[in-house]
């Protein structure tokens, strides 16, 4: 809010799956309905200093985007001083409160761990805030609370235009300097014909001379089939126009948009690169959905959906087997969607970020990726990113930006220990090349899959630079036990090399480095690491544990400080 104007909400979001966003953009609608005006913006494009003169609501899983743009303590200790705001995100309203800032609203934990995801915790917390903002300012006189059955208006207009003017625009991505123009080179299935997985490294040239570190990310822009486009175009009706083109234009402030969609374009493009036909639906999708439902049946399905009682039904419904928007539509067939709520009902196409899986100075531009699984429902689902990705030949070309990553190594002669089972091994090759590349033979890697012969990522590489003294090399292989005996994981070949672990992290000053599942695997890897602390180092217990909890982590990597003395 400013402070000119209290009925005006900054919305900040920072995101990486989308969730964020939708959240930021759900949130604002609501706060239309008592009369709040909003806008919601990315952090990646909003100046943090600014807060200083707004009053600020921020909602956000990924609290390192707040934390990596926050003004530095030593600037000044309090720079947000009585800043009110409310936040849906845990760790980040300790953060603003220590800043100075006034918490309105008692915060909301957004966790998707939740067992009915986000949204679980999203819908009530929605509700207290919009009453917590109606007791600090009352409703103007002569204005009504807008039901919540009412249909939103759609945040942009498509205004039909001429074929010469589709012609002449750009696209947006052209301008933006993180991209670069890059040619396939290699696109090699790396795991067996007959393994569920299909994991490919690919390899690419850029038109430019470009500059990556070890850790850095690779995004990606991904394109949708034309077969998928086709099909759903004729679905929902929108055949008869999807090569029309239509100039766009914004028509809410307080709902987000991409800055990558062109002026003017056509809804076969916009449904090609813009939004996400294939994603699994949020409740949003539901909301919107339940609007344009004219059959009885399939309007009282989704009432159930959206209901508080059918929450869980709709998460087995959704989320428990993937199911996609595609799929959800063939079953609800009287849906008749406007073509300006395309950007109100279909998810954005998310850009994908990759791990890049070489060092510049070793390698060409790599890139690992599973492109295929399965689900619940038993269907080998390919999403749509990972569809373009394996279908990418050589030569074929594509827009790659480069995102610095999080990893800062430390010189050749301090000991690195990467932890990387599974995909989490991509950013690892990266480290072990460069580091090689410099000189270093102080470098140990614990790997683990779960067959040697079927899904052992790069493990010739491994056993290469074994033999020749430059890298040290652990695999835990966990289904190529003998049946019968306890799986063998990462953490247990850990355990197993405790008095070895204790003496690169706690003599000689190993850096740790995490990458993989931000799920359990990060967490029994650091109890592994306390394990050897107390065993090897005199810790105690409740030491080991709270030296690995204080080390500087967030959800992909750790790099887990020296340890001091066990009686510090």
């Amino acid at each position: 809010m400013t402070n000119s104007d209290p009925r005006n909400l900054l919305i900040l979001y920072a995101t990486e799956t989308g969730n964020a966003q939708d959240a930021a953009d759900y949130i604002s609608r609501q706060c239309r309905r008592i009369a709040f005006q909003s806008r919601v913006i990315s952090m990646d494009a909003y100046p943090l200093y600014s807060c200083i003169y707004h009053w600020l609501w921020y909602r956000t899983p990924l609290n390192d985007a707040f934390m990596a743009h926050a003004p530095p303590r030593r600037l000044t200790k309090r720079p947000v001083e009585d800043l009110p705001f409310a936040v849906f995100a845990k760790k980040l309203s300790r953060r603003m409160i220590s800043l100075g800032a006034t918490e309105i609203c008692t915060r909301g934990e957004g966790d998707e761990q939740h067992p009915l995801g986000i949204d679980g915790v999203l819908q009530p917390w929605t509700e207290t805030l919009l009453g917590t903002l109606l007791n600090l300012f009352a409703l103007p006189e002569g204005t009504e609370i807008i039901p919540a059955t009412a249909v939103p208006p759609p945040r942009v207009s498509l205004i039909e235009t001429s074929q010469s003017t589709l012609n002449e625009v750009k696209d947006p991505q052209e301008h933006d300097s993180r991209y670069h123009v890059a040619s396939v080179k290699l696109n090699k299935r790396i795991t067996t014909e007959d393994w569920f997985q299909d994991v490919r490294h690919l390899e690419f040239e850029f038109e430019d001379d470009i500059q990556y570190s070890p850790g850095d990310i690779a995004i990606i822009h991904p394109v949708a089939s034309e077969v998928d486009v086709e099909l759903f175009l004729s679905m929902i009706g929108w055949g008869n126009i999807a090569d029309t083109p239509f100039k766009i234009k914004k028509t809410l402030t307080d709902q987000s948009l991409s800055p990558y969609i062109p002026l003017i374009t056509t809804l076969r493009t916009i449904l090609t690169k813009y939004v996400d036909i294939n994603a699994v639906p949020r409740r949003t999708f539901f909301q919107f959905l339940r609007y344009f439902t004219s059959d009885e049946m399939e309007a009282e399905k989704l009432d159930e959906f959206l209901s508080k009682e059918g929450a869980d039904e709709l998460y087995d419904y959704c989320h428990r087997v993937r199911r996609t928007i595609s799929e959800v539509l063939t079953e609800f067939r009287s849906a008749k969607i406007p073509k300006e709520y395309v950007f109100d009902i279909f998810p954005p196409m998310r850009a994908r970020q990759f791990s890049i899986a070489s060092s510049v100075k070793v390698n060409l531009f790599s890139l690992f990726t599973i492109v295929k699984y399965r689900t619940k429902l038993k269907i080998p689902r390919k999403g749509v990113c990972t569809s373009y990705l394996s279908a990418l030949r050589p030569g074929d070309k594509l827009r790659i930006g480069i995102l610095e990553g999080l990893i800062k190594l430390p010189s050749k002669e301090t000991p690195v220990l990467c932890v990387g089972p599974g995909t989490g091994v991509a950013p690892m090759r990266a480290v072990i090349e460069e580091r090689i590349s410099e000189g270093s033979k102080s470098n140990t890697l614990y790997f683990g899959c779960r067959s040697e012969s079927k899904d052992h990522h790069y493990g010739s590489e491994w056993k290469a630079y074994k033999e020749c003294g430059d890298l040290e090399y652990h695999a835990a292989f966990s289904r190529d036990v003998p049946e019968g005996t306890k799986r063998l994981y990462v953490q247990d070949i850990m355990l197993q090399d405790s008095e070895h672990i204790w003496e690169l992290i706690g003599k000689e000053g190993a850096y740790v480095i995490i990458s993989g599942s931000s799920n359990k695997m990060p967490a029994a890897v650091k109890d592994a690491l306390a394990q050897s602390a107390e065993k090897h180092g005199g810790y105690s217990p409740e030491q080991a544990k709270k030296h690995i909890s204080e080390a500087k982590t967030n959800e992909v990597f750790s790099k887990l400080v020296l340890f001091p003395p066990p009686d510090e």
